[in-house]
């Protein structure tokens, strides 16, 4: 470069700085500054022989990142300072320690958790991406400005992405989908989530994002003129009022019109809300609510409401802080217009998240609305030891849901995702409260478990020191809280039944003249077609694997044709082309969906799923459903591009399925008959009647029973029991 090149750059370097200063949020002292200029000037002497792809000088890029920081996030100067020194550690000579001797623990903290993400090893079973997003999120530990920087970085990298070759703007972009776009709406971080959302579909899908755009712009006079139309209209009233508002038009995001075209199906012109208006009024913090629903009452007396569309985040904020009342209304010509009414602080709440709350608060307030969000994310950071791609999966499922309010029985009101039953909300108030639950009641009434809760309901739960989660909970819980509890008990308790089963087996195999060991151990596993030993414990301790069973193994063990019998039946573990129909028919059974159904399905070569894996299904074009397991090295990628051809599946254990099962009684009455009968159903093996029935007539009596139970086996031990009872003549399953 020649001299006259890099004067003119460290001049226009110099310039950025100044508006640096200039254009930060929160008001900076006289020691921010200092401590602003510091880390530029270890920033541009740290990157001072880097270029970018682009060519343009490497330092351009922290400074970038700090501005966005700065302006559009709005936060502090010690996250300023981390956002200009993203890259030091991780590029230039300069080390952690320097970092920390210059700048103190808390930058050199973030700027480590920042290092950290960049320097993440490449691991072949797992999902990278799914693997980053974890170890990103555990940062979180240390601090959140962690990632709010790196969603500053990542929206950068998007905005200057052009110099890239495709395919790695296409991975970046599908990235950002999945992972920064949910993080910054979770923030609160709107415009940087709608930026993120319309960038990323510029590269993954460049014709369609190109096709909307140019729509967009060829319609944008007629669309100034109608929102001008509209206003004006409303103006007249507003200033009646004498009220201090501005009113502003904008379009939705790219993204957003893109997605209804898809949800619905239809084309660009049949998208029937395409702009929203903002009336944004100034207000004392007394009066706000008063003033919102004044504007309501002036706008729906022109225009009719929409009363479906009225969303009321004044009353009950939204879990990011979020507050605006919301309405759709009928406009000039018939069409559709979203009007979004917001004071000035509720307006900067919604453009800066969380940053504008703390403008407003002070001192310790400032670290408790923080607090309060760290304690959110913290968890569905509870999960982080189930695998990647599921706590992916169920983060995002916290992440992007919507709300909704339910009342304790006290009248407290609690926040869950849209979609949360009373199992969720259970675990919601405790652990404890959700480990004990027995049943539920909403608005004073006895529901299922699995009942979607509505905003407004009352929730009572009903505890019992017996109750324990069982396998179906997990169909009724939806938030990753409440699914991870849930899972780790019933792994406890398996753990609990397999122990159980391993003393039976040794017992058993002992009568039969052989020893449990390591080798006895393999070769029931093979012979029984399972896949641990734990699932062998498991299945004597509940009785699937019963004692003629057990003396079938035995005996084929101590027979000396043993070893040709093993050479038959022992397959590779997991063959080229598996044996579906062996497999379903008497041992697993693959689902899809939420409802469950059997469906058509191929396993993939790629990672060869067996029975009991954790899977879904991808629905492909020439093959039909392919199951993958949910640690498949090319699971993201499928998630990420084709998100809306992923189907749910899940194996259904032998030993886990529940069957009804109908039993009929016939004997002489006596006074505490039914309670025997009950009693040795409920108490004694721990059976679930659905339905009871029983008449008498002339001294002898008949009865139904609905039974849930396991297995036929289950079944056969409690018809036998019950013809041990006295006065009962016979049982029959009908």
């Amino acid at each position: 470069m020649t001299a006259t090149a890099i004067a003119k750059e460290n001049k226009e370097i110099a310039k950025q700085y100044k508006e640096l200063l200039r254009i930060s949020y929160q008001t900076l002292s006289a020691g921010d500054k200092k401590l602003i200029r510091s880390a530029f000037d270890v920033a541009v002497d740290a990157h001072k022989d880097q270029r970018r792809k682009s060519g343009e000088a490497y330092v351009f890029h922290p400074i970038a990142v700090a501005k966005i920081v700065a302006s559009e996030i709005g936060l502090d100067a010690v996250s300023i300072a981390s956002a200009l020194l993203h890259d030091v550690v991780e590029d230039t000579p300069y080390t952690l320690t320097d970092i920390e001797r210059m700048f103190g623990e808390t930058v050199a903290r973030i700027v480590d958790g920042l290092t950290k993400i960049a320097h993440l090893k490449k691991d072949k079973d797992i999902s990278q991406q799914a693997e980053n997003f974890r170890k990103m999120l555990l940062t979180l530990h240390d601090d959140v400005r962690v990632i709010i920087i790196k969603i500053a970085d990542r929206y950068h990298n998007m905005l200057t992405m052009d110099a890239m070759p495709e395919h790695k703007q296409v991975k970046i972009a599908s990235e950002t989908l999945y992972i920064y776009a949910p993080l910054a709406h979770r923030i609160g971080l709107y415009n940087i989530k709608t930026q993120l959302e319309d960038l990323s579909l510029k590269y993954t899908e460049p014709d369609v994002y190109n096709d909307i755009l140019s729509k967009i712009e060829d319609t944008e006079e007629e669309q100034q003129a109608y929102i001008e139309n509209f206003s004006k209209v409303i103006r007249d009233s507003l200033d009646k009022e004498g009220l201090n508002y501005e009113i502003k038009g904008r379009m939705k995001s790219i993204f957003s019109i893109r997605r209804k075209m898809k949800a619905q199906n239809i084309s660009f012109d049949e998208v029937y809300d395409k702009f929203a208006l903002r009336i944004i009024y100034k207000s004392d913090r007394q009066n706000e609510k008063f003033v919102a629903w004044k504007i309501y009452s002036i706008v729906t007396d022109h225009f009719t409401p929409n009363p479906i569309r009225l969303r009321d985040w004044i009353t009950s904020p939204k879990s990011t802080g979020y507050e605006a009342l919301h309405i759709t209304v009928m406009g000039p010509g018939g069409k559709w217009v979203e009007v979004q009414i917001r004071s000035e602080r509720m307006h900067e709440i919604a453009e800066k998240g969380y940053a504008a709350h703390f403008k407003y608060k002070h001192g310790d307030q400032k670290e408790q609305g923080i607090e309060v969000w760290l304690n959110r994310l913290q968890e569905a950071l509870e999960t982080a030891n189930g695998n990647a791609v599921d706590f992916v999966e169920e983060f995002k499922l916290n992440l992007y849901s919507k709300e909704i309010f339910v009342f304790t029985p006290k009248g407290e009101l609690k926040s869950l995702p849209k979609g949360a039953t009373p199992l969720d909300f259970a675990f919601n108030i405790h652990t404890e409260v959700g480990m004990k639950t027995r049943g539920a009641r909403v608005n004073g009434k006895l529901v299922p478990l699995n009942t979607i809760l509505n905003s407004g309901d009352q929730v009572e739960i009903i505890t019992s020191e017996s109750a324990k989660p069982n396998q179906n909970w997990l169909e009724y819980a939806n938030t990753a809280r409440a699914r991870s509890k849930i899972k780790s008990s019933l792994r406890e308790e398996k753990k609990e039944v397999a122990e159980e089963g391993k003393e039976i087996l040794r017992r058993k195999l002992k009568s039969q003249k052989v020893t449990l060991n390591e080798d006895v151990v393999n070769k029931m596993v093979t012979y029984f077609k399972l896949k641990t030993s734990l699932d062998l414990f498991f299945r004597v301790g509940n009785g699937v694997i019963d004692n003629q069973k057990i003396k079938d193994f035995a005996s084929s063990y101590n027979n000396s044709f043993f070893n040709f019998f093993k050479n038959k039946i022992r397959k590779p573990a997991v063959p080229e082309d598996i044996d579906k129909d062996e497999i379903t028919s008497n041992y697993d059974l693959l689902v899809f969906g939420s409802e469950e159904e059997k469906l058509d399905y191929k396993l993939s070569k790629c990672c060869k799923p067996i029975p009991g894996d954790e899977v879904f299904g991808f629905i492909s074009v020439n093959d039909g459903i392919k199951v993958h397991t949910k640690t498949c090295p090319n699971a993201i990628s499928l998630q990420s591009h084709y998100a809306y051809r992923i189907i749910s599946a899940r194996w259904i254990d032998s030993t886990q399925e529940e069957f009804s099962a109908e039993i009929k009684l016939t004997g002489i009455d006596h006074l505490g008959l039914v309670n025997d009968i009950t009693n040795l159903i409920s108490d004694n093996m721990h059976v679930n009647m659905r339905n009871l029935n029983f008449s008498t007539e002339g001294g002898t009596f008949t009865g139904k029973i609905t039974l849930v139970v396991k297995n036929k086996n289950i079944l056969k031990k409690l018809v036998d029991n019950l013809k041990q009872i006295e006065g009962i003549d016979k049982v029959t399953r009908i």
